[in-house]
């Protein structure tokens, strides 16, 4: 509800509703996705009737969304409905919420009827495309009808309005049914809607809903699946401390981590899982590093959580490489007598059972608690609270000095594995490959803070090109694995027949990248680190 004008800061520990500088007006929001039918369970719980301020009331909420006929305003991220509360129209624009964010800026009217009256919003303020809008280009899209049951809690001194939806998005003839819990932050920390959260995980096997109700009432009147989500710069300044510097590098993570949940669980866009798979690997980069540096056990906890979920999406995302890339490209040759597409149609089954653990482990309590601890850990800053008393001294250190001795940490590791690289042997070489994907993280993370550099570009580019080539060969590998899975005899001549086509055509990609790889390895070698002291 507008009725929590906020826009978020950050004092010592978190943002705070409380403390905010008024501009556009902002709903502070977590939302979780509940089981059918256990919403009252989780009214009645302990935990929320202790921390209950009312005995709560039931809303029935019918709910009209609009937009032009090419979707204007879904294309700039904005909402639009008007809503029946028992004999009172309001209309709300709502902004959507950058990915992993729980801020978004929202705008309230009331209005005489269903109809929406652009005239009663603060257009100037909510800018394009609205504000050179009339009502006249607005139509219907879809609507929601809710049954809410709504308390106001107080926990760890913050208010939090909980409500309790349980209903349908309605497009046409189709319904879909939802059943959700929303912690709404009027006064006080976040932390304490990531706190209040993983108390209810203790109820209800509870699951991060990453997509508002206009997100999911537009994907099911367009057909849009969610889209993969690269990430973003880590936004590091020269001025940054470790401290701050910490807050921005996991933010980053989390940002794009929630941001690729709902895109990795279709099997219909692989870069989904791909980039949800970075996105966790860049998470433990982060972690490791910090680890090294600070003994914090909030952070190393967090570590151990996205290891096994990063383990879990392996399957998947390896079938998706074999299946996409490696047969694409062996199919766009046009071997002579090799039924790749035949081969392919054999392996799905395969593939769309890896996508069913992707499903499982992202709806799973354990995946959800880390995503809750994971906020929490940022909003309280927990790394201050946990550390030994002697590190405490890193946290004020300026994040440049930081940076270099991490960096050079990383590489010289690299270097290490990398030493006698004509004659590795292939584990060695995959470990190499690692190393070399965990110093690439670490240089695009604190690569703001060196960006004016020449030699910055050089550096970023040899080094990608040395790990793109390791990263082949472990594809190579990793088809051969899945094709061991595979039931030979059950397949037919044309599927076996494609294996050995396979066999044979990723043996002389081999041959011929391991020429490549001691001459970009040389040139990887060959080049001055872009954080080293200017002369």
């Amino acid at each position: 509800m507008a009725g929590a004008s906020v826009q978020g800061t950050e004092d010592g520990s978190g943002t705070d509703a409380a403390a905010i500088a008024l501009r556009a007006p902002v709903e502070i929001e977590l939302k979780l996705r509940a089981p059918a039918g256990m919403l009252d369970d989780i009214r009645a719980s302990a935990a929320v009737q202790q921390a209950a301020r009312n005995k709560g009331l039931i809303r029935r909420l019918e709910a009209t969304y609009y937009d032009t006929s090419d979707h204007r305003l879904f294309a700039a991220g904005l909402s639009l409905r008007v809503r029946r509360e028992g004999r009172h129209h309001v209309q709300t624009v709502k902004r959507a919420a950058a990915h992993g964010s729980l801020q978004r800026n929202e705008w309230e009217a009331v209005v005489p009827d269903m109809a929406p009256d652009l005239a009663l919003l603060s257009l100037a303020e909510i800018g394009a495309p609205l504000d050179g809008m009339t009502a006249d280009e607005l139509a219907p899209v879809f609507a929601t009808r809710v049954r809410r049951h709504l308390l106001v809690l107080d926990h760890q001194d913050a208010r939090i309005e909980l409500a309790l939806d349980d209903g349908v998005i309605e497009f046409g003839a189709t319904r879909v049914p939802l059943s959700e819990v929303e912690l709404e932050l009027k006064q006080g920390k976040v932390a304490a809607l990531y706190q209040f959260g993983l108390n209810l995980m203790d109820i209800a096997p509870l699951c991060l809903e990453t997509q508002s109700k206009s997100a999911r009432g537009y994907a099911l009147a367009l057909g849009d699946e969610p889209s993969a989500v690269k990430a973003a710069p880590s936004g590091f300044v020269r001025a940054d401390t470790v401290d701050e510097a910490i807050a921005k590098l996991l933010t980053n993570c989390q940002q794009q981590i929630m941001a690729n949940l709902g895109a990795s669980q279709t099997g219909l866009e692989p870069e989904g899982v791909h980039q949800l798979r970075v996105a966790l690997r860049r998470l433990r980069v982060a972690l490791h590093f910090l680890g090294r540096e600070l003994q914090a056990p909030s952070l190393e906890s967090l570590n151990t959580e996205a290891k096994l979920f990063g383990q879990a999406l392996g399957p998947a995302r390896n079938w998706d490489v074999f299946l996409h890339s490696t047969l694409t490209e062996i199919e766009e040759a046009a071997l002579p007598h090799v039924n790749i597409s035949a081969f392919r149609a054999a392996c799905m089954p395969a593939h769309d059972q890896a996508y069913q653990t992707v499903r499982r482990i992202i709806g799973d309590p354990r995946t959800n608690r880390f995503l809750l601890s994971l906020g929490l850990v940022i909003e309280q800053r927990s790394w201050r609270n946990d550390i030994a008393s002697e590190d405490l001294r890193i946290l004020t250190e300026p994040l440049g000095q930081f940076a270099a001795r991490v960096l050079d940490r990383v590489e010289r590791q690299v270097r290490r594995r990398g030493h006698g690289f004509r004659h590795l042997h292939a584990d060695a070489r995959h470990r190499l490959r690692l190393g070399l994907k965990r110093l690439r993280y670490a240089a695009e993370f604190f690569l703001p803070l060196y960006s004016g550099r020449p030699v910055t570009a050089k550096y970023i580019k040899r080094l990608a090109r040395l790990q793109d080539l390791l990263g082949e060969a472990n594809d190579i590998r990793s088809a051969h694995e899945l094709m061991e899975t595979l039931d030979h005899d059950s397949l037919g001549a044309e599927a076996n027949r494609a294996i050995g086509a396979i066999i044979g055509w990723q043996g002389h990609r081999q041959a011929a990248g391991g020429k490549q790889l001691i001459g970009r390895w040389r040139a990887f070698k060959d080049t001055a680190p872009f954080w080293a002291p200017r002369l």
